[in-house]
């Protein structure tokens, strides 16, 4: 798999107003709950005052962010490499480079990443953390 896509945006910035936040300096941090799962918190509730957050998520290879829920948020996922499957509300989509997808609040979904491993740039509004 071609990683370079993935790479050159991780090492990109966030422009907000009057400050650039560089995604390098940004720490990946595991998921709490779903092993092989790491995250890169872009933007949170705090910078926002709770209306959106942006994450970078890696998925290791045939590993899975499980079935899940959230109450409040519409999520939103742009796969930037790799590739998997997304199971949204009992309907299954591929996911590979270029793909977006739209997970309403209260709706069950989760995510299997393939061989390769899946790279997502993750959107929550309100926010998520």
């Amino acid at each position: 798999m071609n990683h370079e896509t993935f790479e050159a945006f991780n090492a990109g910035h966030l422009c907000q107003e009057d400050r650039i936040i560089p995604f390098d300096r940004i720490p990946w941090s595991a998921h709490p709950v779903f092993e092989g799962v790491e995250l890169k918190h872009i933007i949170t509730a705090k910078d926002t005052d709770g209306a959106f957050s942006y994450h970078l998520v890696r998925i290791a290879p045939y590993k899975q962010i499980g079935d899940h829920i959230h109450e409040t948020q519409l999520e939103t996922h742009e796969v930037i490499a790799g590739e998997g499957i997304c199971v949204n509300d009992g309907y299954s989509q591929r996911y590979a480079p270029g793909v977006i997808a739209i997970l309403p609040a209260k709706v069950h979904h989760e995510v299997q990443a393939g061989s390769q491993g899946l790279y997502l740039f993750a959107k929550f509004f309100p926010a998520l953390c």
